[in-house]
């Protein structure tokens, strides 16, 4: 139980309904609606795979040209180890340990994304009542539907921006960043810490 009056995920103060509760239903419905897009974002990877494809063109008969190369930014997320089915099955087996999520790691990676976010939509009601990590969570889910969307809708990756660690070493993140250890002291940061660090050009010109 949330023993504060602010949402954990956007620090909005909780209304007298949802008091006790560690997100607001505004944080919990932007969540179900994340997790509800992945799955099917999931899937049209396939479309990405090739670097350069446009797709819906005709085919050329005959032709030498050597088939464009795989992009492994879009096979990486497809794997089960990658950045997408790895962390929801994560949570999924986080949460199941409470006993509001269920355990499904069989089949195809799609059916496998399908499963986590499908339990995880689920239960989320309760998690956000429940589960003091909701914060970290809604955080990860967020990272993976952007990363999704992103390469889904052809956009360019995101720029890197550099930031300061108090011990003073450069950390270069994106705002996806989902967390991150400076190499120097050794301190880790989650998403949320590592966006509070000060940016690295402004300390310099300090």
């Amino acid at each position: 139980m949330n023993d504060l009056d602010t949402c954990t995920c956007c620090r909005r103060e909780l209304r007298d309904h949802e008091l006790g509760r560690y997100a607001c239903t505004l944080c919990e419905d932007r969540i179900a609606i994340h997790l509800g897009a992945i799955p099917g974002l999931f899937e049209r990877l396939d479309d990405h795979l090739e670097r350069g494809a446009t797709g819906g063109g005709p085919a050329v008969s005959g032709s030498k040209a050597a088939p464009a190369p795989c992009r492994i930014d879009v096979l990486n997320l497809r794997t089960a180890a990658g950045p997408v089915l790895a962390p929801l099955e994560t949570w999924v087996r986080d949460w199941a340990e409470d006993g509001y999520a269920e355990i499904g790691e069989r089949g195809t990676s799609t059916a496998r994304v399908t499963h986590a976010c499908r339990t995880l939509r689920f239960n989320l009601s309760q998690a956000v009542a429940k589960h003091s990590a909701i914060e970290e969570f809604a955080d990860e889910v967020a990272s993976i539907w952007r990363t999704l969307s992103r390469i889904v809708g052809g956009e360019t990756p995101p720029r890197r921006i550099a930031v300061t660690c108090p011990c003073q070493q450069t950390l270069r993140i994106t705002l996806d960043t989902r967390g991150e250890t400076c190499p120097r002291c050794g301190a880790e940061y989650g998403h949320s810490e590592i966006l509070r660090l000060p940016l690295a050009e402004r300390r310099a010109a300090a």
